[in-house]
């Protein structure tokens, strides 16, 4: 079994509720061993829709990364996500690999590490919430360090 950090979000409906159903989904995929606190953010790349409601978990899983990326991406479609939908924009459930174990992969689908991850408050900080002391595979930062280098003003606690 394979540790996979994956970052959530939702910004229409209930989103409290679209969190606690992806997780419980996630445990379809594997076994969820650590959950963020919910933050409260503003929308990243498309500024007009509603803020966010952001999450990390940890999945333990038998999933290889593009396995995996499969299956959250059929997960989103299956919660009502519209596939074809602005790049950025509104969503019912967004899900991101961030880090999978200490792999580093560059495929047309999926990098890991997530290549924005050092730009989003949204995701480090609840990451460090979780897993404050792991590393990131190419700068050999702890999340801890890497979240202390972003503006995170606007990443609210819910």
């Amino acid at each position: 079994m394979s540790t996979a950090t994956i970052a959530l979000g939702s910004n229409l409906g209930d989103r409290r509720a679209n969190l606690r159903t992806a997780i419980a989904r996630l445990g379809r995929l594997g076994k969820v061993t650590a959950q963020s606190p919910i933050y409260e953010t503003p929308p990243w790349g498309v500024a007009d829709q509603p803020a966010y409601y952001n999450q990390v978990v940890q999945v333990q899983t038998d999933l290889d990364p593009h396995a995996l990326l499969q299956a959250l991406k059929a997960t989103e479609v299956d919660m009502g996500r519209d596939p074809g939908g602005l790049r950025y924009g509104p969503r019912l459930i967004d899900f991101d690999i961030v880090l999978y174990e200490d792999v580093v992969l560059t495929s047309y689908s999926l990098t890991i590490p997530h290549p924005r991850l050092v730009e989003r408050a949204f995701v480090l900080v609840p990451l460090a919430d979780i897993a404050p002391d792991l590393v990131h595979p190419l700068l050999c930062l702890s999340i801890r360090d890497l979240a202390r280098r972003v503006d995170a003003t606007d990443v609210v606690r819910v």
